[in-house]
């Protein structure tokens, strides 16, 4: 298949694994955070971390929305679809998700509430169309990729005025957390108690995400590499599109520069996709602040419904308040979305915490850290004895 087959070419892979390994500099550790859940699911999956070198270093970021997502925010929803009666539309991997007690919406459907799975927000719009008498909320959430089809399904309701349908939007920023993988983290109130130091990786530079930078571009990554003399490297999902980043990456701390590249030249440009931001732009605006899971909250790094289109805005129509909730006390998904440890480190992973009983996020998507590693590496951690 064009743009797949000959970006997982074992032979080529070798080779750019070779030349990785004749350019990094002896003595000294690279370590580069992809901030892409679907790179994570890529670099587990085809076992990339073993073509490098041991002095290069992949880690982890927070790059996978379903994992990012807080327990406060799932908990609004439940509380929505449990005791508001109304019903709830969102993504399959969003059911999942343990929220407080460890109640997910999927285990509210048990309950009797009335939760849908639907793989677009135009779903979540047809279902409010076929049941009219019933009012229908949409939980919105992800990066900047999927929060255009949000803004076009707020837009379509206003156009066509479907008055029983709203949406409590969950969006995310990339910038703004990246900028935090090397800063202290903002914690405000509550969240001081909940992340008190915040600890941050020692990072040398990102694989910059794909699917986002083809809605953002290439250009607001420049001022984080500019102001933080951190390298970025935007790549595609293949195994050769990651290792011809990582090649890039070691060449650019090398060479002692910081600067935003683009290997993903076949789909991602410096300005990104106009149209696509203009919807976000004409129904989205700017959170002050948004907490998210393992990082704190992170001030401008969310988006909210502008007040043009307030009428779809769950959150203001049903008077929710949001209330940060600590995660489980023993899974360390927090620390991992950070970059301070690996899957293995924590004590559930695998254990009590599996795809199918997961106890944080990041063993709920696919594109979550401990998901893959549980799919992918965890037999790569068990020792070999000849016998």
């Amino acid at each position: 298949m064009k743009y797949v087959t000959e970006f997982r070419d074992g032979v080529l892979a070798a080779k750019v694994a070779g030349r990785v390994a004749a350019e990094v500099e002896p003595g000294r550790d690279y370590a580069f955070m992809e901030f892409c859940g679907g790179h994570t699911h890529a670099i587990a999956r085809h076992g990339i971390a073993d073509l490098l070198p041991p002095n290069v270093r992949m880690v982890h970021g927070p790059g996978c929305p379903v994992c990012v997502l807080p327990v406060g925010r799932i908990d609004m929803a439940i509380e929505l679809a449990l005791r508001r009666g109304v019903v709830l539309a969102t993504y399959g991997d969003v059911m999942r998700v343990p929220a407080s007690d460890t109640l997910s919406l999927m285990g509210a459907k048990a309950r009797g509430a009335d939760v849908h799975m639907v793989y677009s927000p135009a779903d979540a719009l047809a279902l409010a169309l076929a049941r009219p008498q019933r009012e229908v909320v949409f939980l919105a959430v992800g990066f900047e990729t999927t929060a255009p089809a949000t803004a076009v399904l707020i837009r379509q309701a206003a156009a066509e005025g479907v008055p029983n349908i709203s949406v409590l939007c969950n969006h995310v920023l990339t910038p703004p957390a990246i900028a935090q993988m090397v800063e202290p983290a903002t914690a405000h109130g509550e969240l001081a108690s909940l992340l008190p130091d915040a600890p941050k990786a020692r990072l040398d530079g990102f694989v910059g995400p794909a699917h986002v930078s083809i809605v953002i571009g290439s250009k607001p990554y420049e001022p984080f590499a500019r102001d933080h003399h951190k390298p970025v490297v935007i790549a595609g999902f293949e195994p050769l599109d990651v290792m011809q980043a990582v090649l890039m990456l070691v060449r650019q701390v090398n060479q002692g520069r910081a600067e935003v590249e683009n290997e993903f030249t076949r789909a991602v440009t410096r300005d990104g996709n106009p149209v696509a931001q203009r919807v976000m732009a004409e129904v989205l605006e700017t959170r002050s602040r948004f907490e998210w899971r393992g990082l704190g909250e992170l001030p401008a790094s969310g988006l909210q419904i502008r007040p043009e289109y307030a009428a779809f805005d769950a959150e203001r129509r049903y008077g929710l308040t949001y209330r940060a909730v600590a995660d489980h006390p023993q899974c360390d998904c927090g620390a991992i979305l950070r970059g301070l440890k690996q899957p293995v480190d924590c004590k559930l992973f695998a254990n009590v915490c599996t795809p199918q009983t997961p106890m944080g996020s990041c063993m709920v998507s696919s594109e979550g850290a401990c998901a893959a590693h549980y799919s992918y590496g965890r037999f790569r951690d068990i020792a070999v004895v000849a016998g």
